[in-house]
């Protein structure tokens, strides 16, 4: 089932930033497909929920660097 999120992401001041966290996403085994705004600090991403998750996606933002607010609340 491919579900999709926008996730506040932290950290990113540019085109590079952007870059790094959307080829980082893009090696998760289910994610569809990945954007990135440094203006807008948001991530969105579409992914195939029976091979990943919301939480190893926010993993994966944070080993390239970045915050990720838990913005389920």
């Amino acid at each position: 089932m491919i579900e999709s999120a926008s996730l506040i992401v932290t950290g990113m001041k540019c085109g590079g930033c952007e870059s790094n966290v959307t080829t980082k996403l893009k090696t998760l085994d289910g994610v569809k497909s990945a954007t990135a705004s440094s203006k807008n600090q948001e991530v969105n991403v579409e992914f195939d929920a029976k091979k990943t998750s919301l939480k190893a996606i926010a993993q994966a933002i944070t080993d390239v660097g970045y915050a990720v607010i838990d913005n389920t609340h």
